[in-house]
């Protein structure tokens, strides 16, 4: 039995190690293929708006918004301009019954005709109570409107770059503190060993180090998962593959000089991209009412046109088979019923001005509350940074203390662990302050419109 059984399994593990290593070298070009399909990119804040801005589905749409807005407004310049048509038509008549009699007098008639018509005019109004003008100006204020709701998406778009920037700042420099942490720690933990070693220090310090060590390492996972969601998140806003592994630049000074606040709500009220739709939105309206009431106006045009009468087989013109009658008029028209039927369509539209009007006042508050709000965020930011970089000042040195204590056999290892948390906290509020500041700054300038001016 052993013998037959010997053969089989060696047979069997011939032909399992060449699988073997065809599985794992499978996995290996499977590394290799995804570490070459990622890219990583160093980028700048202004590189970041800009490859947004162009490749922002958005943006297309709205530019193809302002694009119908023209179009249309085209359409209403168009509507002035003289109308004419020409048109050809062909009779033919099939005569059965073609004896006409008249007492003793007969009358026989061709059995069948031919006619042919031809027409040709043209038409333009002279007068309509300007409602031809009133189109035209509403259709260009709309074009206005679509103009600045593009404006407002680029602005969206650009503070979502911005905010997804910083975020993944705020991540990269949590993660290079949790390194720098863990770097020290590891050195702490080999001190503290070599005193246990010596007899300095109990198992219980050593052991401190190494939970430390294991609760910054569970901080850093989290961080490390933040990144992926942040950085594909970024990916997909800016247009580059999925698998770009984002860096990102050294960020400018957060602590910008701030001015008073009345001075960026009155910057707000002007520049706002929604107060300025609502402007033109009540220009609309206005324009809208003197349309309206047009139509009680009377109406004059001109015409002129041209006609080819034949009643020859033969459509060619010949002398005496053919009239072309010429004409030329002005028609004056009015619709007096307008003077009683109009009146309620009138009303509705200044019921709908004062609508616009009324959104105007509620738009203007929340755009004050808001400057309001971004402004003392980011004061408060500001001086988030100014008291951080003092307490770091402040746990760097306890922290250099209690290492001086701890290298001396003073303090305990708890004491020595403390102060490293400590400083390793603040070092880490330090640098979210930074990022929250410039990201407050940047909500500040989109409060006040100025984003991307």
């Amino acid at each position: 039995m052993t013998t037959h059984t010997t053969p089989i399994l060696h047979m069997l593990n011939k032909l399992i190690k060449p699988l073997k290593l065809y599985g794992l070298t499978a996995i290996i070009m499977c590394v290799l293929i995804n570490a070459a399909n990622a890219q990583d990119r160093t980028i700048t804040l202004q590189e970041a708006i800009t490859l947004g801005i162009n490749t922002s589905k958005t943006l297309k749409y709205s530019q193809a918004k302002i694009d119908e807005a023209v179009s249309q407004f085209n359409q209403a310049k168009d509507r002035s301009l003289p109308t004419g048509s020409v048109s050809a038509t062909y009779d033919r008549a099939q005569i059965p019954e073609n004896v006409l009699r008249f007492g003793g007098e007969t009358i026989a008639l061709p059995t069948s005709a031919n006619a042919y018509l031809g027409i040709a005019s043209i038409n333009e109004t002279i007068w309509a109570g300007n409602k031809l003008r009133y189109a035209r100006e509403s259709t260009n204020l709309l074009t206005q409107v679509a103009k600045l709701d593009a404006d407002k998406d680029k602005d969206q778009i650009t503070y979502d770059v911005i905010n997804e920037y910083y975020n993944l700042y705020k991540v990269l420099q949590s993660i290079k503190v949790v390194n720098q942490n863990i770097a020290t720690v590891d050195a702490q933990i080999h001190q503290s060993q070599r005193f246990f070693d010596q007899g300095l220090v109990t198992k219980n310090d050593v052991l401190r180090f190494q939970l430390q060590k294991a609760n910054i390492q569970l901080n850093g996972l989290d961080l490390e998962n933040n990144r992926k969601v942040i950085n594909y998140n970024l990916d997909i806003l800016l247009g580059l593959p999925e698998t770009t592994n984002l860096n990102i630049d050294e960020i400018t000074d957060a602590a910008k000089p701030v001015g008073p606040l009345s001075d960026y709500i009155d910057t707000a009220l002007v520049a706002r991209q929604e107060l300025r739709e609502l402007y033109l939105r009540n220009k609309v309206a206005e324009t809208n009412i003197k349309s309206i009431k047009a139509n009680q106006s009377p109406t004059l045009s001109a015409s002129a046109a041209g006609y080819y009468v034949g009643i020859a087989g033969n459509p060619i013109p010949k002398v005496g088979n053919d009239i072309t009658p010429i004409t030329i008029g002005v028609t004056l028209a009015w619709d007096f019923s307008s003077l009683w039927t109009n009146k309620n369509k009138v009303a509705e539209a200044k019921i709908q001005q004062d609508e616009v009007a009324i959104n105007q006042g509620i738009t203007s508050d929340n755009v004050r509350n808001e400057v309001n709000q971004d402004y003392q965020n980011y004061v408060t930011a500001v001086n988030k940074i100014q008291l951080l970089q003092t307490s770091i000042e402040q746990a760097g040195e306890n922290n250099n203390i209690l290492q001086s204590k701890y290298a001396s056999n003073i303090a305990s290892a708890t004491d020595r662990a403390d102060a490293e948390t400590l400083l390793y906290q603040a070092q880490i509020n330090l640098e979210l302050a930074k990022a929250d500041a410039g990201l407050a700054y940047y909500t500040l300038l989109k409060a006040t419109g100025k984003l991307n001016k």
